[in-house]
């Protein structure tokens, strides 16, 4: 990546290819720190021009923010001058094609980078005191895999292994695919853990994990509600605002236990409105690759983008 302008972007107006978002985390975001994450790959084009590291790590954050494919990504970015300035191309340069963007991104699930570069941008929210830590919103969503097209008899064949059916074989209702787990700070909306998982895992059996240990609270619907998670909660001093249930054969819940999933109920019904911004804007309501790695580092990745157009909202 060069700072460098090219002789065509002389004769071009500071006015074209104006993006207030993309030019606002260019200087709020601290790339340098990104650059020592991933110091640890070497510089991809065997046989080709290179690209740095961070450029790519770049390309593939505006692919999520923009909902792009990889074929489209590699058309925007020589389409959008924006775009160019985002990855301090100038507009001679060459830029990186679709495969050598595919290429990028499983090597950084190789190595299982994505969540170190989330986890460093968590670092940076705290660090500028966008993160509230009030309280820690937990809940899951089921994500679609990819069917090979309707055999001879009539049945969708899943083309994933990694992925499971959330019921029982050939009972109605199922849904075969991924899980996607995600624990998000209360006052600022900004994810702080995300986990995916099989569809057939427990929204349950991952909670602990989405616990960050500094929130003054846990918020979770009634099928988080575990005798033992209020307590280990308490222990860390954590209060437990998980809605209650009448656990089977139990007595019916109190008028108190109502009380407390009422007032609990609208808090936490915030997470999905995160869930809606991934699924719907960003478009992620199938996986797109094949295999629980590639799917989870794609999704960290997602999840990086996500923080950093909410940290603009919040700024």
């Amino acid at each position: 990546m060069s700072d460098q302008l090219g002789f065509a972007d002389g004769w071009v107006s500071a006015k074209v290819g104006r993006n207030a978002s993309l030019e606002r985390l260019l200087v709020e975001v601290d790339w340098d720190r990104f650059e020592v994450v991933l110091s640890g790959l070497r510089a991809d084009g065997v046989g080709r021009p290179g690209f740095a590291l961070l450029l790519m790590l770049k390309a593939l954050l505006l692919q999520q923010l923009y909902a792009l494919s990889d074929a489209g990504l590699e058309e925007a970015i020589n389409d959008r001058v924006s775009f160019r300035k985002f990855l301090g191309l100038s507009l001679e340069a060459p830029s990186p094609d679709h495969t050598t963007l595919c290429r990028f991104r499983n090597r950084l699930a190789e190595h299982g980078l994505a969540d170190r570069l989330f986890g460093e941008f968590e670092r940076q929210l705290g660090q500028r005191g966008l993160i509230v830590k009030q309280g820690t919103m937990i809940d899951a969503s089921l994500i679609e895999t990819p069917f090979r097209p309707g055999s001879r008899d009539g049945k969708r064949r899943p083309v994933d292994p990694d992925a499971a059916n959330t019921a029982r074989a050939g009972r109605a209702g199922g849904h075969y695919g991924y899980k996607v787990h995600a624990g998000v700070d209360l006052g600022s909306r900004l994810i702080r853990r995300l986990l995916l998982t099989p569809a057939n895992v427990n929204d349950t059996v991952p909670a602990d994990r989405l616990v960050c240990g500094d929130e003054q609270a846990v918020y979770a619907d009634r099928g988080y509600a575990k005798r033992a998670r209020n307590q280990w909660l308490r222990a860390q001093g954590i209060k437990p605002r998980i809605m209650h249930k009448s656990w089977g054969g139990g007595p019916p819940l109190t008028r108190w236990q109502w009380r407390h999933n009422r007032l609990i109920a609208p808090r936490r019904a915030a997470v999905e409105g995160v869930f809606a911004t991934l699924k719907r804007w960003m478009s992620l309501t199938c996986v797109r690759y094949r295999g629980l790695a590639r799917n989870g580092s794609h999704w960290m990745l997602a999840a990086l983008a996500y923080n950093m157009n909410r940290s603009l909202k919040l700024a």
